[in-house]
């Protein structure tokens, strides 16, 4: 019983880290994209 409730655990914190990690993946400091910071700003040119 301690095997199996070990083996959920471990799915289960590999299935948030998965999601986590896809979540932010790409995403400069975990900001979303469009998001623009304050000292970044270089007058909105492109």
């Amino acid at each position: 019983m301690t095997l199996l409730l070990l083996e959920a655990l471990g799915a289960g914190a590999l299935l948030v880290f998965i999601v986590w990690w896809t979540m932010f993946a790409g995403r400069r400091k975990g900001e979303r994209p469009g998001h623009v910071d304050e000292d970044d700003d270089d007058g909105g040119a492109r």
